[in-house]
């Protein structure tokens, strides 16, 4: 010990201890202030005509090598003092803030040529605050849209050969107002030779710069444009066409028969709503390898992106035969019929999606129903395709304790980001499950009925009103019992909340079940299946030990609760090798095969980051793949709504 420490312990300890000081802190404070209160200062929408008159927004596109979009805008004003500028944030079809506002860049505001500052809000950042000089009569906004270069910035929509444009992401438009009543004048500039497609119609066109037709803010919005260097159009009706844009030319090959089915999507949609919702309805289709894919319904149009095989390997294409079917089916359900809760008058008010298992689900219910009448997938396709999807949704185990309703939220939540666990987690399931929950309705309603009525009639009852409007028609879950109730009598709303309020350990399969199949598993995947996991580039084996692997043998899938759950498999580990062999996907598939019915199974070498284990995948049931099964002899009811109508 330290001799002066110790001679300090010694001179304390002979001390009394009334003479010695004892320092004491004060006693422990904990400060409690207020938070400053928000102020919204941002004028809430107000159904009035704009009183400054037309916007006009010119949009250059001509900045493929880099993708970026050059705009400038003009909105006129009547007076001076403080305004509002918003950014579209709550976008249609999204159902969720998805606006991408961090790629607007370079914004300037000027009046008479002079700059005028802005300064964003403090809570909402999509609003920009000016203040209008005496005297103007219109505020001038110049900025860049900046497209997302590579895959992990977002979807590109801008390459060398092809661009999606979407008005809302190079535009402004004054607060206060209902975006219908915002008048707009817009002007694209395209690349030298290349050819527009969408719902808009020119006003005139010279040389590459087209101007449109003046319309409202809302409808701009709703009408996108696919713009190219290959382009073909096909006439699919009166009123209805297929604009093409692709990679290359040569991908534009489609066959007289490819086109057909097409026509006929045509026909069997306006047979089964009894109405149309659009003056004129543009199919915009782009075929690329490099612009991100896309599926998004508008009023009188739908933005789809697929691979660019699309038409030249037909065969190889199926998984994307129903996407023009279901896009289609929102210009009726979702459009023109919406529910009451998620239609707003601008685009920053919040949507809500309560009910996104009518406006998605039962889209999703006649995409494929419209798919196989139309003959875009052969009934076996069709079947194939909803086995596949009635197979995911029987490993969801999520239902336990996440009902259905709650995933309409989930746009909201997750914006559809990477989940982990996505069975236990569960997604947006609205879609698919919402499929499910109709055709049990379907078949319920042709057993009650005695095969007199179906939800055909429900789709004319509900959708096929009001022939040629294209606004909106609102509902409300009251509205939907009414409709079914009126096409066949029976406790909807005790039907409804049943499969969309309360958790359950199964899925919804009466619908199958009561129309003449059954889920199966055989140890041979279907058609489709093998397609979709080729198109997908991953070995599928959530039925055969509960994981999902890419061509690498990184996991991108575990359902929660299976063999590969049990044994710590989680999302991004990579499997090294298989039974002591380097990993591919016909190792790990012959292996789960030899190992069905045995006590033994298969060994894994697994990494994790740095790390390294083996594992004993303990899954001795084979190879297991969903398909449809017919039950019983005679007609089946679900062959009956793939039936194409006459």
């Amino acid at each position: 010990m330290n001799p002066r420490r110790l001679a300090l312990l010694l001179l304390l300890a002979s001390t009394p201890l009334s003479a010695q000081t004892i320092s004491t802190s004060p006693p422990a404070t904990r400060s409690a202030p207020q938070p400053l209160p928000i102020t919204d200062s941002i004028p809430a929408a107000r159904d009035v005509p704009y009183p400054g008159g037309a916007m006009t927004l010119e949009v250059d596109a001509r900045d493929t090598a880099r993708g970026i979009f050059v705009i400038k805008q003009r909105i006129p004003v009547t007076n001076a003092g403080p305004m509002v500028l918003l950014y579209p944030e709550w976008l249609p079809g999204n159902h969720a803030p998805r606006g991408p506002i961090e790629k607007l860049a370079g914004l300037h505001f000027s009046a008479d040529g002079k700059p005028i500052a802005w300064k964003r809000d403090d809570v909402d950042v999509y609003a920009f605050h000016i203040v209008v000089p005496e005297g103007t009569k219109a505020i001038e906004a110049s900025f860049q849209y900046l497209t997302p270069t590579a895959g992990d910035q977002g979807r590109i929509v801008m390459t060398p050969d092809m661009l999606n444009l979407q008005w809302n992401a190079t535009a402004l438009y004054p607060a206060g107002y209902f975006t219908r009543r915002i008048p707009v004048k817009a002007t694209l500039t395209l690349p030298e030779g290349w050819t527009a497609a969408t719902a808009m119609r020119p006003a005139s066109q010279q040389g590459s710069v087209i101007r449109y037709q003046e319309t409202d803010f809302e409808t701009l919005v709703d009408a996108p444009v696919f713009a190219g260097r290959n382009v073909r159009q096909e006439r699919l009706s009166d009123d209805v066409y297929l604009n093409i844009v692709a990679d290359r030319p040569e991908q534009l090959a489609a066959t007289p028969e490819q086109i057909a089915p097409h026509r006929n999507l045509v026909t069997q949609a306006t047979k089964l709503f009894g109405a149309q919702h659009y003056d004129r309805y543009d199919f915009l289709l782009a075929l690329s390898d490099r612009q991100g894919g896309i599926g998004l319904e508008h009023h009188r149009s739908s933005e789809n992106g697929v691979g660019a095989s699309y038409f030249t390997d037909w065969a190889g294409a199926v998984g994307d035969r129903d996407l023009l079917p279901h896009e289609y089916t929102h210009s009726w359900n979702g459009k023109f019929r919406r529910g009451a809760d998620l239609f707003t008058p601008d685009f920053r008010t919040p949507m809500r999606n309560s009910l996104l298992w009518v406006y998605e689900g039962q889209t999703q219910f006649w995409g494929y129903v419209l798919a196989a009448r139309s003959g875009l997938l052969t009934r076996a396709e069709a079947l194939d395709a909803l086995a596949l999807v009635a197979g995911g949704l029987d490993i969801r185990t999520g239902r336990q304790w996440r009902p259905l309703i709650d995933t309409t939220d989930d746009p909201i939540m997750s914006a559809r980001r990477p989940k982990g666990w996505t069975s236990w987690q569960r997604s947006e399931d609205y879609y698919n499950e919402g499929l499910l929950i109709w055709l049990d309705a379907d078949s319920l309603i042709r057993q009650l009925s005695g095969g007199k009525r179906s939800l055909d009639d429900f789709a004319r009852a509900f959708f096929g009103v009001q022939d040629r409007d294209w606004g909106q028609l609102p509902y409300r879950f009251e509205d939907v019992v009414a409709t079914l109730d009126q096409v066949q009598p029976h406790d909807w709303t005790a039907f409804l909340r049943e499969r969309l309020e309360r958790p359950a350990d199964k899925a919804p399969l009466d619908g199958f079940t009561r129309g003449g199949y059954r889920l199966a598993y055989t140890d041979q995947p279907t058609p489709f299946f093998s397609a979709n996991e080729k198109d997908r580039k991953v070995t599928d084996l959530s039925w055969s030990g509960g994981l999902t692997l890419d061509n690498d043998g990184k996991i991108s899938g575990v359902a929660w609760g299976s063999a590969a759950f049990d044994v710590g498999l989680t999302v991004g580990s990579q499997i090294i090798s298989v039974n002591g062999r380097s990993y591919s996907g016909e190792e790990i598939k012959g292996a789960v095969k030899s190992a069905k019915g045995g006590r033994t199974g298969i060994r894994l070498l697994v990494k994790n980051a740095n790390l390294f284990r083996e594992v004993d995948l303990n899954w001795t049931q084979g190879l297991r793949y969903p398909r449809l099964q017919r039950s019983g002899g005679g007609a089946a009811s679900l062959d009956a709504l793939l039936t194409p109508l006459k």
